[in-house]
């Protein structure tokens, strides 16, 4: 039995805590996590002191060394909630108002803010939506009073609160491709919303929905976005473009990085994926070189700043380190490169095939840094 009493230490929820964030309240928050864990992902602006294994050992020296300011509110954070718990517990004894982050970063998964993207060349409107414990990036597009939301991976009711906030009402969802590393969220937020539900054609998925195919045109008030087929992540991966301006580039094309075409694939289907990929890659290099890129992922915590995640298509293309001029090298050179699996994605892509959420809490299974890019 712990020696360090963890009867009286309040917790924060993960909604309460990204709430404040969002508005600017700035807790101090400590992580306590090993250094791996912390490196791979983190709270943006939190504080990092490796005590776990002193915690674990329910050390009550486990702190020592940690100086911090009795002045302020500190909420402490570990992978599940439970050494976090002690961690407060040693700061509450000397006086410090410390509080523990329930569910530690694996419920932090589900934390999210937003940002206003400015869209030079359309009418329409863009928020970036950001689950910044997981780096999947959604969008919500508004014109006049209607909407439609990209790749939605959070409860249908932030985006269903952010169309209403606005006055508008989401008429269509659309997934760029069958996703690997969370639960897609456009069937349940078509069904909320009585939205049509668009996907790009392909035979993965059990349940209806609009196909889309390259080419076709996709109508949010008076802008238009255009279905551009990019295979090489996904068979069926595809990006959209607005009004000529602005791309929502899924998991093809991401800041710095390009999409992994290896997941469900064996040697031979990898090395023809990516050979895919680079096609599809010199296709969006003719577009604009102006063009805005707004990728569905972000290899980094999302701090909440209100500062979109973006960039031109020149600059994209200057930071992406894989040689973009011939397609052997660079099927060999990102096939060289590719990272961890991501977990659980075997379970995500059936249940994405099949369209289902299932019952209960799904922290566990959407835990983890988002994998899905090459560098």
């Amino acid at each position: 039995m712990s020696t360090i009493s963890t009867d009286d230490v309040p917790t924060i929820d993960v909604a309460t805590l990204s709430h404040r964030l969002r508005h600017a309240e700035t807790p101090t928050i400590v992580d306590v996590r090993p250094l791996a864990e912390r490196a791979e992902w983190f709270i943006p602006g939190s504080l990092h002191f490796d005590a776990y294994e002193r915690l674990k050992a329910d050390a009550p020296d486990a702190l020592d060394g940690l100086a911090l300011a009795a002045t302020n509110t500190v909420v402490t954070v570990c992978a599940a909630g439970r050494m976090s718990l002690r961690a407060a517990a040693l700061l509450r004894g000397r006086g410090i108002n410390a509080i523990s982050l329930a569910g530690g970063m694996q419920a932090w998964s589900f934390a999210w803010n937003s940002a206003n993207i400015p869209v030079a060349g359309s009418v329409a409107q863009v928020i970036q939506v950001r689950r910044t414990g997981k780096g999947c990036l959604s969008y919500l597009i508004g014109h006049s009073d209607e909407a439609l939301v990209v790749d939605p991976s959070l409860d249908p009711d932030v985006y269903l609160s952010l169309a209403r906030e606005r006055g508008w009402q989401i008429t269509q969802v659309l997934d760029t491709h069958v996703h690997a590393d969370h639960l897609s969220r456009a069937r349940a937020l078509a069904q909320h919303a009585g939205a049509t539900l668009r996907v790009p054609a392909q035979d993965r998925l059990g349940y209806p929905f609009t196909p889309l195919r390259d080419g076709d045109t996709i109508a949010v008030g008076a802008a238009r976005l255009t279905a551009l087929a990019t295979p090489g992540h996904t068979g069926e991966s595809m990006c959209y473009l607005l009004d000529e301006c602005t791309l929502f580039s899924g998991d093809t094309l991401f800041l710095v990085s390009v999409g992994r075409p290896d997941l469900e694939a064996g040697a031979g289907e990898a090395q023809r994926r990516a050979r895919l990929l680079f096609q599809s890659l010199q296709r969006l290099f003719t577009l604009a070189p102006d063009t805005t890129i707004l990728p569905g992922h972000a290899s980094q915590p999302i701090a909440f700043d209100g500062v979109p995640l973006q960039a031109p298509l020149r600059e994209v293309r200057a930071a992406i380190s894989l040689p973009l001029d011939d397609e052997n090298a660079f099927a060999n050179a990102l096939l060289a490169r590719i990272p961890a699996t991501p977990p659980n994605y075997l379970r995500i892509v059936e249940l994405n095939e099949r369209g289902v959420l299932p019952d209960g809490d799904l922290t566990d299974l959407e835990a983890g840094a988002n994998r899905c890019a090459v560098s």
